[in-house]
């Protein structure tokens, strides 16, 4: 998941089509010159529609198509014969895209599921035909209907990534060293700050086949909820996580508050956060002994916590454990 191609936000112009007009014409026959009406009805304009496709990660395909515009419906015809409808455009994304109307900030779809389809904007209704007019008392309607306009709208297209486990953690954290042993993700792993510029997402397997989904958040750090770093671009994310898994190094100055300020950063961006499960797993721990283990434990939130290392596996196969109940069972863990 290159950081060239991984796109999480577009703004588009969504325009569906006209409805088709609907016709106004007379039957005209060689041995019925003054035959009825037989206008037919216009097509429906077409739709401009979202739709879930599985197999995409990233929204890269709509940074250089911003402009969607669906078909007009056609005219309706004689005999009675309906105008073709406009031809719809789909816009596939990728689970866990959202669409904002981004001047009235309302929601207009979520897409979870893979061939979910949601409509943005509504192609136009097609016009009746004058056959639909016809009484006892007005035998020749020489009027039909227009069809109707076409919507249109900026919308904004959101990717919050879908995700059974959401690391969150400063950067140099061990987020994605912690990734690539429990999954077979291939993070770019180094020892600077904001080596993830990118989420990535880890297919964890447990026992008897079973598995779930990781994804590892580039790194916050204070501020990021007022847009310092990295900021608000990898927030959105967590949104979508059922379990957050803190990682704190065992070599930070203040293992404690360090997390009181990821804890804090996650409830100014948005507080219904903090209502997830939530594990705190103390990374790097290779390198401490079982006397300081002991030391840090006592300062540790009341919380679940765990003590790992993904040099040495220390501590992975009870994280997963941990992780699993969590997911599965919803019981509390002591």
């Amino acid at each position: 998941m290159s950081g060239s191609n991984f796109v999480d936000y577009v703004k588009i112009y969504c325009r569906s089509g006209n409805g088709g007009p609907g016709s106004r014409h007379f039957r005209r026959e060689k041995f019925e010159p003054k035959g009825g009406p037989d206008g037919g009805d216009g097509g429906r304009g077409g739709h401009v529609i979202l739709r879930g496709n599985s197999q995409m990660w990233t929204l890269l395909h709509l940074r250089y198509a911003r402009h969607l515009m669906a078909e007009h419906g056609e005219s309706g015809g004689k005999q009675q014969s309906s105008g073709a409808n406009g031809k719809d455009v789909f816009i596939d994304v990728p689970l866990g895209t959202v669409a904002t109307h981004s001047e009235t900030g309302e929601r207009v779809a979520e897409i979870t599921e893979d061939g979910q389809t949601i409509i943005l904007v509504k192609g136009g209704r097609g016009g009746l035909g004058n056959s639909n007019f016809k009484t006892s008392t007005n035998q020749a309607p020489s009027y039909a209907q227009p069809g109707e306009d076409f919507e249109e709208a900026w919308i904004i297209i959101e990717l919050k990534l879908l995700a059974d486990v959401g690391l969150v953690g400063f950067p140099n954290a061990g987020k994605s060293t912690l990734l690539s042993v429990v999954s077979a993700a291939k993070p770019e792993i180094a020892d600077y700050p904001f080596t993830t510029l990118t989420p990535n997402l880890g297919l964890v397997s447990y026992y008897d086949n079973k598995s779930f989904v990781m994804a590892d958040i580039p790194g916050i750090i204070e501020g990021a909820s007022e847009g310092k770093g990295l900021g608000l671009r990898f927030l959105r994310h967590i949104e979508r996580n059922s379990v957050l898994l803190f990682l704190v190094p065992a070599d930070s100055k203040d293992i404690k508050k360090e997390f009181e300020i990821l804890i804090g950063e996650l409830e100014a961006y948005n507080p219904e956060l903090l209502d997830k499960e939530r594990l705190l797993a103390i990374s790097k721990s290779d390198m401490l002994d079982d006397e300081l283990k002991a030391e840090i434990k006592k300062q540790l939130p009341k919380m679940p916590n765990i003590f790992i290392s993904s040099i040495t596996g220390e501590g992975i196969k009870e994280l997963k454990d941990m992780l699993w109940k969590v997911l599965n069972n919803n019981i509390e863990i002591n």
